[in-house]
């Protein structure tokens, strides 16, 4: 079993910053992706943007030179530093992971969700 713990929302004004880390433990052979996605109130999740393990990655249009995604594969561990935050970046961010887990089973997991709000 793979548990994802999310931290770093909070509310803000426009224009200002937040970082969200994700920490991943329990029984991990393998990790492959990391990522964020997010809910705003009354819409689909969407994703935000998404990392391997060779530090690839993969921005939606609306956050691409605002969001930086990032990952310590030592810990298991990946961040999503966002800067200039605009209200509509509101939402319930989700961090994913697809780890190898007992058997080499290969899961999709998702953490609890962690609530950013930024104020105009």
């Amino acid at each position: 079993q793979v548990h994802l713990v999310e931290s770093g929302g909070g509310l803000v004004q426009a224009g200002e910053s937040l970082r969200l880390s994700c920490a991943a433990s329990g029984v991990i052979l393998k990790i492959n992706a990391m990522g964020w996605y997010r809910r705003a109130p009354g819409k689909q999740r969407e994703l935000v943007a998404t990392i391997i393990s060779a530090g690839n990655t993969n921005y939606a249009d609306s956050v691409k030179g605002r969001f930086t995604i990032s990952r310590d594969n030592t810990k298991n561990t990946v961040y999503l530093q966002m800067n200039s935050l605009k209200p509509e970046d509101t939402a319930v961010y989700y961090c994913t992971t697809s780890a190898q887990t007992v058997g080499f089973r290969w899961v999709d997991y998702w953490g609890q969700g962690t609530q950013v709000t930024v104020s105009s």
